[in-house]
């Protein structure tokens, strides 16, 4: 049986680009984009003809600029926008709530443009990243947020966040960090040795219900639940180094300003002043092991077993691959953590009260379909709406690389878009 689940994971997003409905007469624009702190992001415009309204793709570093979806909203008479954050292709240093200002330069750029409705589609980790800012942008000042978790000062209060008119969540978890919670593997005793182990939490120790795919495992309601608290626990493990790590360096840094640092001998001020520079990255090891991608019955749907990007995670979990292998210390906070991070769906999206919709595929081996319902039940406005088509977390056909069902979801957007915003 093959391990990896798809021939190349980074074009699993991405439309062909021989499609023919993207031909001479769509107008591709490069745009490149600065937000209010200097950071530098870029976006693709597509255009047949105009219109009022526009689409917008982002994600925290996946490239969304050729987003499969963009030739059916394009065909169909939309502008689509597909960002890049500044974190493109590489979040090791990913701070989320940086990314809200990535994201207000390409709001402000489609408004100045004209376009009167702007309709965010969040896709995977999309979906959080644009709850996170919608929320932001629809709270006054001075209530949104000041600092980044890691205790960074960022007032979100003091930056012009233009409000989206619709929000759709397209496969999309309820938040990086709460879908690294699901998948990071509890078992492991010691942070810095990747093989370490107990046992009686080893997702892949058959004594536990592991059986090999295609076979489901089974797990017993008992080891669910341990293995559950036991994630969380080692969350809260990894937050406590992230923060013993900050705080150092913010000593270190109190200590080359204070009064008097000038006169200490010259080997002391060198060792401090490194001190106060040292932002070490942070390897978080085996992170391949949500319990639902193995056991079938564990939120049933039409998927097979296997994790988004494998077919043996019992192998993969141990591999140099993984979400938030190599982060550092703020990154994992703003952005890895399910404990600490602001990017979570439940936590933003009461404050959404526009036009939303939720589409969910029946086959997803990352999102679920209790995720889907969770995101439906907290959006916070009356139009709001779950839809579920059949297909794998890229819209294939499960257990193939063929595109099935991508069509079917975006028809139920092409509909949702037409009743509220025309075209």
């Amino acid at each position: 049986m093959r391990i990896g689940r798809y021939d190349n994971a980074h074009k699993c997003v991405h439309f062909d680009p021989k499609d023919p409905r993207m031909d001479a007469s769509v107008r591709t624009e490069p745009i490149a984009l600065e937000a209010a702190d200097g950071g530098l992001s870029s976006a693709i415009l597509y255009q047949r003809r105009p219109t009022r309204t526009v689409v917008c793709f982002m994600h925290p570093q996946a490239d969304m600029t050729r987003h499969y979806a963009i030739p059916a909203l394009v065909d169909a008479g939309f502008a689509a926008f597909g960002q890049n954050s500044r974190y493109a292709n590489n979040d090791t240093h990913c701070i989320h709530e940086l990314l809200l200002l990535d994201v207000a330069a390409g709001q402000r750029f489609l408004r100045q443009r004209g376009f009167e409705n702007v309709v965010l589609v969040g896709n995977s980790g999309g979906g959080s990243l644009f709850a996170f800012y919608q929320a932001q942008a629809s709270m006054a000042a001075p209530d949104r947020l000041t600092a980044t978790p890691a205790g960074d000062s960022l007032d979100l209060n003091r930056h012009e966040l233009p409000a989206a008119d619709g929000f759709v969540m397209l496969a999309a978890h309820l938040g990086e960090g709460l879908v690294l919670m699901q998948m990071i593997d509890p078992s492991v005793i010691d942070e810095g040795d990747p093989l370490s182990c107990d046992p009686s939490l080893d997702p892949y120790n058959p004594a536990n219900g592991y059986r090999v795919p295609p076979q489901s495992s089974t797990y017993a309601p008992e080891f669910v639940e341990r293995y559950r608290a036991a994630q969380r626990a080692r969350v809260a493990r990894i937050d406590a180094i992230a923060k013993r790590h900050i705080e150092e360096r913010s000593r270190a840094r109190a200590e080359v300003f204070a009064p008097g640092f000038a006169e200490r001998p010259e080997g002391e001020r060198r060792m401090a002043v490194r001190q106060a520079a040292a932002h070490p990255p942070m390897i978080v090891h085996r992170t391949e092991a949500d319990l639902r991608a193995l056991d079938a019955s564990l939120d049933p749907s039409r998927r097979d077993v296997g994790t988004l990007f494998s077919y043996r995670p019992d192998i993969t979990n141990y591999m140099e691959l993984g979400f938030a292998r190599v982060t550092t210390p703020k990154a994992w906070l703003s952005t890895w953590s399910g404990l600490s991070s602001h990017a979570s769906v439940e936590r933003n999206a009461p404050y959404i009260k526009v036009p939303s919709l939720v589409v969910n595929y029946d086959g997803d081996s990352a999102i679920f379909p209790a995720d889907a319902q969770r995101a439906l039940d907290a959006l916070g406005g009356r139009d709001k709406r779950l839809v579920t088509v059949a297909g794998d977390h890229y819209g294939f056909a499960v257990g193939t690389q063929e595109r099935t069902g991508a069509p079917l979801a975006l028809d139920e957007i092409v509909a949702w878009l037409r009743e509220r915003f025309g075209e």
